[in-house]
């Protein structure tokens, strides 16, 4: 069954965290990127002038009254041996960045989500300042960790939630398909980001349960920092979603058959 024409290479596979020699990788015009496609050219710009990745993301901060974050970026070389890269930017509102496209992907997700990014640090400093640096983090910081770098933000239509929470894959993408039109899923995590430069289907997020539709970008920024506690965050609330499936994300979703594949779209575990 054909959705509507067209087809897509899956693209090259990732690799480590991307040197900036990449950034002519990235295509903004990818619809997980739209947040940030008005900023590509000065990114592009001022990184070719020689700016740093930190002196860039301090400019496009600045140029944003008030500011956006609430930190300053510096070189990764500011952060002391020994020390944790959270507890440093906990004490000190300054965020160690290194020239690569996880660091840069990592500073816009702070331009843009300042107040979730401010509250995942703050509950991450937290529990360092209470349990110290364990070799295992524990729950609470793995699920920290598990939004910092992979999460999703879906605001959709309970029908939509309700088939994705079931993992009725066919469900969700084809015979819901019109209600996407509704919906809008907004990702998050950096790493999830650097590694959609070169996307791939099996490429999943971990979607945070719980937003409201409807929300303006400024406004789900505040719901979500709100909404992160130690509690919920422990019971890690979050459902797999292979975001190459979102209709308008890739053009091999068109057809219907590119969701018969239980190696990217899984079914639930059974229960015990």
């Amino acid at each position: 069954m054909s959705l509507k024409p067209g087809a897509q290479s899956a693209g090259k596979p990732p690799g480590a965290a991307g040197p900036l020699s990449a950034l002519s990788d990235i295509d903004w015009q990818r619809p997980w990127l739209s947040p940030w496609r008005a900023e590509a050219p000065a990114i592009q710009a001022r990184l070719d002038a020689g700016q740093s990745v930190a002196e860039l993301l301090n400019a496009l901060n600045e140029a944003a009254l008030p500011p956006r974050a609430p930190v300053r970026f510096v070189p990764q070389s500011a952060l002391p041996e020994g020390q944790a890269y959270e507890q440093f930017i906990f004490a000190n509102r300054q965020v160690p960045t290194r020239e690569n496209l996880h660091d840069l992907f990592n500073g816009l997700c702070w331009l843009r989500f300042p107040e979730t990014k401010r509250r995942l640090n703050e509950l991450q400093g937290a529990q360092i300042a209470s349990a110290g640096v364990r070799p295992l983090r524990g729950a609470l910081r793995d699920a920290l960790t598990v939004f910092d770098e992979n999460a999703a933000l879906l605001l959709a239509p309970q029908p939509l939630w309700d088939a994705l929470l079931a993992r009725q894959w066919q469900r969700l993408f084809v015979e819901l398909r019109p209600l996407w039109r509704q919906a809008r899923l907004q990702l998050f995590g950096h790493a999830l980001l650097e590694k959609l430069v070169h996307p791939r289907k099996a490429i999943t997020a971990h979607v945070y349960l719980g937003p409201p539709a409807g929300l303006s970008m400024e406004l789900l920024d505040r719901w979500v920092a709100g909404d992160l506690h130690a509690a919920k965050l422990a019971a890690k609330p979050f459902v797999p979603l292979p975001v190459l499936g979102v209709p308008g994300w890739w053009a091999d979703n068109e057809e219907a058959s590119f969701y018969d594949d239980p190696g990217v779209f899984r079914l639930p575990r059974p229960g015990p």
